[in-house]
């Protein structure tokens, strides 16, 4: 049953950015509670796009945006293009009108246009199922070489279109993740989390839109509401602040 005092409740126990570590990273790390209570509180994990090249143009349009002007940008992008290909054959500024609602729309709009050219520079169309039959390292190396891609955007691609076991960071989880007390916050949170979790694509998938959400919702940057996370108990963050007011 999920609690609902989650979403209700309003007084903050800790505000401010990230407290120093309290544990070395890993200590006390184990995703399959953080599933389980996150699950139990959050409730089914939603359905998200799997189509390779939607997955990859969402997440560049999502790059420091919200979710919402993301989804706007992209149905104005289709709603003016109708095909990706049609999209790589347009210029950058015809691009960049249709993804205003995303910001940093020249940017986004070149590497939109950049990565469906090297994509179809390489198969003759636009598919990327060619990197199903990559190896894990080979595919992420090809993704990260590509305009406007990096570990993130790759990540996401390789996680929720072809099931590989690769946890993609963002914002959110870093936080998340250095409260719990699991990585450093002072080095590559993509290669901490990685070494980190067990090699199990539907483990991390699931894991990586929980934490999302927890980091929305619970675990913000400021006003985190650590009386009503159901992580609290092994949170090296929330244990800090437990002791503080005390």
């Amino acid at each position: 049953m999920r609690d609902p005092t989650l979403w209700k409740h309003q007084t903050c126990l800790c505000t401010g950015g990230l407290l120093p570590i309290l544990s070395p990273m890993g200590r006390q790390a184990d995703p399959d509670w953080v599933l389980r209570r996150l699950r139990g509180v959050l409730g089914p994990v939603p359905e998200v796009a799997s189509d390779p090249l939607e997955t990859l143009v969402l997440t560049i349009l999502s790059q420091n945006t919200t979710d919402v002007n993301r989804d706007r940008a992209y149905a104005s992008l289709m709603a003016q293009f109708e095909s990706f290909d049609a999209i790589a054959d347009a210029e950058v500024d015809e691009i960049a009108a249709a993804i205003s609602a995303a910001g940093l729309q020249r940017q986004k709009a070149a590497s939109v246009r950049g990565v469906l050219g090297r994509i179809r520079a390489r198969e003759g169309t636009l598919d990327l199922s060619f990197l199903g039959r990559m190896s894990t390292d080979k595919a992420l190396e090809w993704l990260l070489a590509s305009p406007g891609v990096g570990e993130k955007t790759a990540s996401i691609v390789l996680l929720f279109s072809f099931g590989r076991p690769v946890f993609p960071v963002d914002t959110h989880i870093r936080r998340v993740l250095t409260r719990l007390g699991w990585i450093t916050g002072s080095g590559s949170p993509y290669l901490e989390a990685n070494e980190l979790l067990p090699k199990d694509p539907v483990r991390m998938r699931d894991l990586h839109l929980l934490l999302i959400e927890l980091g929305r919702r619970v675990c913000r940057a400021r006003r985190a509401e650590c009386g009503i996370c159901p992580l609290r108990e092994r949170c090296a963050y929330g244990g800090r602040v437990r002791t503080e007011l005390s």
